[in-house]
């Protein structure tokens, strides 16, 4: 999901993503004659998410994939015109599924909050997803689908069209700070604590240049109950709450 859905397709025109439009929702062409068809497209998807989620988004090429599936460059081409329709087959895959729904379905906080977790889980899972979700690009069905739930989720309160559509997008983008910041800190587990342990060593001898960054970070080490997550927390709940604050603000009585 990117942060600039709302923006549409841009400038390039139908003409420049007819390609990827055809391949992510179809109906497709079947050629009359010629070689008999041995691949299809979700098979061509999860073959270059393996690649992606073992080497990164770089390592994704037309030959890399080829090669991943036992075929020619050449004979990948039959399916899919180039790599940046290749990517946009990879996203709507790593996208999918999605969360399922509860019945009946709860409250618009619980459902956002729900979303915005396992949207968060998705990018954990696949870190690539941040530098291949960037942009103005044609949506799969399944990365509107999720925007599709998250909007879903604000049906029946006072706030507007577009306004539903922005909650959605600051969410996302919240999500997306979060999990570039994991993406950021790699794999050691210590990885923030030993940044912090730096930090406080720094600013012990800057302390009067930074009284105020200072006194908070000494809070928060003194916190011990407080969770490792809590930007990620701290964040979701406030956006929630604004959201909160606007509808019943909106509400009448």
């Amino acid at each position: 999901m990117t942060e600039g859905t709302r923006n549409g397709v841009g400038d390039g025109g139908e003409a420049r993503h007819a390609a990827t439009v055809r391949l992510l929702w179809g109906p497709q062409p079947q050629p009359a004659r010629g070689p008999r068809r041995t691949l299809d497209l979700p098979g061509i998807a999860r073959a270059g998410v393996a690649v992606a989620d073992a080497e990164g988004l770089a390592a994704v090429s037309m030959q890399r994939v080829a090669a991943q599936l036992a075929v020619t460059k050449m004979a990948l081409y039959r399916y899919v015109p180039g790599k940046a329709e290749l990517v946009a087959l990879m996203v709507d895959a790593a996208l999918a599924p999605l969360p399922p729904e509860d019945e009946p379905r709860p409250d618009w906080r619980e459902q956002l909050t729900t979303w915005a977790h396992h949207l968060l889980d998705t990018f954990t899972r696949h870190p690539w997803l941040l530098d291949a979700t960037v942009g103005p690009r044609v949506l799969g069905p399944v990365e509107l689908a999720w925007m599709e739930r998250a909007v879903a989720a604000l049906d029946g309160t006072p706030l507007t069209g577009a306004e539903r559509l922005d909650a959605a997008v600051l969410l996302t983008g919240h999500v997306r700070t979060i999990a570039q910041h994991g993406g950021a800190a790699g794999p050691a587990g210590d990885a923030e604590a030993q940044l912090h342990a730096l930090l406080d060593e720094v600013l012990h001898d800057h302390r009067t240049r930074f009284p105020a960054v200072s006194a908070a970070l000494r809070d928060a080490s003194a916190d011990q109950a407080a969770p490792q997550d809590q930007a990620w927390e701290f964040g979701l709940q406030r956006i929630l709450d604004g959201l909160a604050t606007l509808i019943t603000e909106r509400s009448p009585g």
